[in-house]
């Protein structure tokens, strides 16, 4: 026979069902079957209870939630990869209750009126934990209930003590966004993540670089200087597919990591999730692990970034950020692009000068970490995990010495393209413009604009050269078809200057 407090535990089971009561299960999974004082009429002990008890056991082996930290590596979750687990409580979270409490009043002094499970979606926090908080404020009489809500939820609003503490709290940083990750989570997350733990083979840089022309000996190359995950030159003429390669890398490794939307240092609002850099990838609300209701919701899964800045690039975007106005800070570049590829594209073309640029960088390429200032004076050791591509249709040499060269072990050059590659280009973009393929158009074009002036082949020239005929065709209502006529048209417009 069961105990009353075995008997109390499958209550509260048939009454919660299977997700709803998770301390009721670590009991039950934490317990052993005790011999039984007087054994039932078949000689055993309950069937019934065994067979609950070992099915209870080995759900919990999988679906445990740590307590002491709110990520999980691959070898701690059900399925493959880093996830992040959904806290069960602020400390597992890495916050404080105050921090909370900050983000609940600067959220309903910027929103109004708001539903007790709205601010906890908002925070990306479980409701059973933020509505104890809603509660306890409430009956401090910091918060008032404006009405009711579906589901036993009420409508929070300020009375004049809430509104006014949520004015300090807004003067020394407006922000009410995801509740932040611990700088600590993060760090593991990017070790978990990291691109050194990728190796990725010919059959993955096929398969990156499948919409691409890109002949065995490029790949050869492109190969080890992927996967060594710390940086490489592509230098050659302009028009050869130097960006296009560079922006493509990032395929070779996993699809997805996952990173925190902001990161809380001691006080302070770091923003690193950026829809602008960054690609979302919504998690289905299904079964297992990466069902919703188990992941940690102030972390977001994104594809691997690829981040491309040019002659844009300015000393101020790789360091932190400081909005005077709202108290957030912003993550620099090579910040956002961790787990991923930055390219620098014009290498040598920046309104900052390359020993600027150099020199901020040369010893996190050696070291693999950066230092970071806060706003606060407050110095962080960041990863600087990221592979670093030096786009330039410059000669390297030419740009930087000996000894930044040293750390960037790999220097690609990208060539023209030969003869029979320049026509397989034309092969693959005829269908893309909407024209079949000419061989005596190609000829004519090859023979009288290229080889007759010595004129070099670009990969990119296909397909600019296609764009103008068909621009042409459109103008003139013509049927689009391939004329030698057609490409003396594009082609005295395309190279008018060149």
């Amino acid at each position: 026979m069961a105990t009353s407090s075995e008997s109390s535990l499958l209550e509260r089971l048939a009454q919660s069902g299977a997700e709803g009561d998770a301390d009721a299960w670590d009991a039950v999974a934490a317990s052993t079957p005790r011999e039984p004082t007087a054994k039932p009429a078949n000689g055993g002990t309950d069937p019934k209870l065994s067979a609950l008890l070992a099915k209870v056991s080995t759900i919990k082996k999988c679906n445990v939630v740590p307590t002491a930290k709110s990520v999980v590596h691959a070898e701690d979750s059900c399925g493959d990869g880093f996830v992040p687990i959904e806290p069960k409580t602020y400390l597992a979270a890495g916050l404080s209750e105050s921090d909370v409490e900050a983000l609940i009043f600067k959220l309903l002094l910027g929103r109004g009126d708001t539903a007790g499970r709205t601010i906890a979606e908002h925070i990306r926090l479980p409701f059973v934990l933020v509505d104890e908080t809603l509660q306890r404020l409430k009956n401090e009489q910091l918060l008032v209930y404006r009405g009711s809500a579906p589901m036993n939820d009420y409508i929070y609003q300020l009375p004049d003590i809430g509104r006014e503490r949520a004015r300090r709290l807004a003067e020394h940083c407006s922000y009410f966004g995801a509740a932040p990750v611990a700088l600590s989570d993060y760090l593991t997350s990017v070790t978990a993540q990291s691109l050194s733990t990728q190796h990725p083979t010919v059959e993955d840089l096929k398969a990156a670089f499948s919409d691409l022309l890109i002949n065995e000996r490029m790949l050869e190359r492109l190969g080890p200087a992927i996967n060594s995950g710390r940086g490489l030159f592509l230098f050659g003429a302009p028009g050869n597919g130097k960006t296009s390669i560079a922006e493509r890398v990032t395929k070779a490794f996993g699809e997805t990591i996952w990173l925190p939307r902001a990161i809380g240092i001691d006080g302070e609002i770091l923003r690193l999730f950026d829809p602008m850099c960054h690609e979302e990838v919504p998690v289905d609300d299904g079964a297992g692990l990466l069902s919703q209701s188990r992941v940690d919701k102030r972390w977001v899964r994104i594809k691997r970034p690829t981040i491309v800045v040019g002659g844009e690039l300015t000393m101020e975007a790789l360091e932190v950020v400081f909005n005077t106005s709202t108290g957030i800070s912003e993550a620099p570049l090579q910040l956002k692009s961790n787990c991923g590829t930055l390219v620098i594209d014009d290498f040598g073309r920046q309104r900052m000068t390359t020993d600027e640029l150099l020199n901020r960088w040369i010893v996190p390429l050696e070291k693999r970490y950066d230092f970071l200032n806060l706003a606060n004076g407050k110095k962080i050791q960041v990863p600087f995990d990221q592979l670093i591509i030096f786009s330039t249709n410059l000669e390297p040499r030419d740009l930087v010495d000996e000894a930044f060269l040293r750390r960037i072990p790999y220097k690609i050059e990208v060539t023209d393209p030969s003869e029979s590659e320049f026509r397989q280009l034309f092969k693959i973009m005829c269908p893309k413009m909407g024209f079949e393929y000419n061989e005596e158009a190609i000829d004519h074009l090859l023979m009288h604009h290229y080889l007759e002036v010595e004129r070099p082949f670009r990969n990119c020239q296909p397909r600019d050269l296609l764009l103008q005929v068909r621009n042409h065709c459109y103008y003139q209502g013509k049927e689009r078809i391939l004329t030698p006529e057609s490409f003396d048209f594009a082609a005295e417009n395309y190279f008018g200057v060149l």
